[in-house]
């Protein structure tokens, strides 16, 4: 569909009013947006932003440390290895810590900012932008695309389609990729990859995320993120009347009605809003932002970049269109009182966070990187040897859960007089299981009871740091 443009005077400011966003009440099927570039400072920061999260993505599974993979999520070996420290099953409370403290830090930052997560940090807003990137330097700005696909098929529409695709899956597998590669040796993964060495479980992986990222940053887009995605739909929940969002000032801009710029708005009767619809042609989502809070809206500060540029072509202030409150815009009469960041709300998520935050310290600084299981000889419960000694035997389970071959040393304590028979060392190599039999001999007098309690102490002879306690026991009837 054609754009109608509304030209006044070569003075004036020129009018579009979008025809291909679907700004209606009822329900229609969804049509394409045709987001228009926008210059400002709040695009150029969400560039440079995220840029530096796709950096970081990209750059993380590529880094060693004390040379193996400095990030390897092994879901089939059971075991995450971070920067050195490696993560077991028996450690999930780690991770659940880790979790609880992003989803606190993600309240708080909401109940403050509002929605910035999704304009700013979230992947889908940061590949859908690279895979707008590309779209545009394929088949040019907003008007052009809109002409391009009215066209019938042709050699030129055509090969810039087909470059725009095929840089489009180019991107969305590099992608895929690297994800994967968090899970796998990433290096051995490009190169089995591409000389068809890598395993089935690989190729499906690679190719099905490679679908989702295609699918999703090409053509589902704003579908993610008005439909699908559940945050939009619980996070104004925690907004209030001081969360900072991307507002218009409707005090100010309305009524909203076309002018040339040497004309007084105050003698026309009009606000500072010149309907020139920017605002609505520069939203990803495809939302007026003149028409309230909605939940479509992403707090990404495109339409605020559009408005201002407006404003100073007319020489009005800018921020027609800014972060604010829903206090700062109220009027004097109705709510008097500034906004206040640090309220009720925020400062219980911020206690909260600084809780979760010190749990997660404590429990990584704590942790012991060796687990020890004890099991028992179920063919007896006891024996008696030739020195007429009760024996025990047990199979300890020494996990090392260091990144580096650890030589450990058993003892007991707990019993006054005993002899520990077989090997009292092993050697586990990094991430490894080792099993030890031992057999305990107690010379019936030290035993008072049917049912001992000792300890077993594993202690690792290359860092005396490491030691663990097992409490098991020892019978005798």
């Amino acid at each position: 569909m054609k754009q109608k443009v509304e030209v006044q005077d070569a003075d004036k400011v020129k009018i579009q009013r979008p025809t291909n966003t679907a700004q209606k009440n009822n329900y229609s099927p969804r049509n394409r947006i045709y987001v228009r570039d926008v210059k400002g400072g709040m695009e150029y920061f969400r560039r440079i932003f995220g840029f530096v999260l796709l950096a970081v993505f990209a750059i993380l599974p590529w880094l060693t440390y004390q040379g193996e993979q400095a990030i390897l999520l092994d879901i089939m070996e059971q075991r995450f290895r971070i920067f050195g420290m490696t993560l077991w099953p028996q450690d999930f409370t780690i991770v659940a810590w880790f979790t609880i403290v992003a989803a606190f830090a993600l309240f708080f930052v909401t109940t403050i900012w509002g929605r910035v997560w999704c304009g700013f940090m979230c992947p889908q807003t940061t590949w859908t932008a690279l895979f707008m990137w590309f779209e545009k330097k394929f088949e040019g700005p907003r008007n052009k695309r809109m002409r391009l696909d009215e066209r019938e098929m042709d050699f030129d529409k055509f090969w810039r389609k087909t470059g725009k695709h095929v840089s489009w899956v180019i991107v969305a597998l590099l992608t895929s990729m690297t994800f994967v590669g968090y899970f796998t040796e990433i290096r051995q993964l490009f190169l089995d990859f591409f000389v068809f060495d890598a395993s089935f479980w690989a190729y499906f992986s690679v190719l099905f995320f490679t679908f989702c990222t295609y699918g999703n940053a090409a053509y589902m887009r704003e579908i993610m993120c008005t439909h699908i995605c559940p945050y939009a739909r619980f996070q104004s929940a925690m907004f209030d009347k001081d969360t900072y969002t991307v507002s218009y000032d409707v005090n100010r801009g309305e009524p909203r009605g076309p002018r040339s710029r040497k004309v007084d708005p105050k003698e026309k009767g009009l606000g500072d809003c010149i309907d020139c619809y920017m605002c609505v042609q520069v939203c990803p989502t495809g939302i007026d932002i003149r028409n309230g809070l909605q939940y479509e809206c992403i707090d990404c500060g495109a339409c605020i970049d559009a408005c201002n540029e407006v404003m100073d072509k007319m020489k009005y202030p800018r921020g027609l269109i800014r972060f604010t409150t829903e206090r700062n815009l109220a009027t004097d009469e109705a709510m008097p009182r500034k906004t206040n960041p640090w309220r009720m709300k925020s400062m219980g998520y911020f206690v909260v966070l600084l809780l979760v935050s010190a749990v997660l310290v404590w429990d990584v600084s704590t942790r012991i990187p060796l687990e020890v299981d004890v099991l028992r000889d179920r063919n007896a419960l006891y024996r008696e040897n030739i020195q007429g000694e009760i024996e025990n035997v047990y199979t300890l389970k020494i996990v090392n859960k260091s990144q580096q071959e650890q030589t450990y040393s058993i003892s007991v304590e707990g019993m006054a007089d005993y002899r520990l028979l077989g090997d009292t060392t092993k050697s586990v190599d990094a991430g490894e299981v080792g099993s030890l039999p031992v057999t305990l001999a107690v010379p019936p007098g030290e035993l008072q009871q049917q049912v001992t309690e000792f300890n077993f102490v594993v202690q690792s002879l290359d860092d005396s740091s490491v030691t663990l306690t097992h409490e098991t026991r020892f019978i005798y009837e």
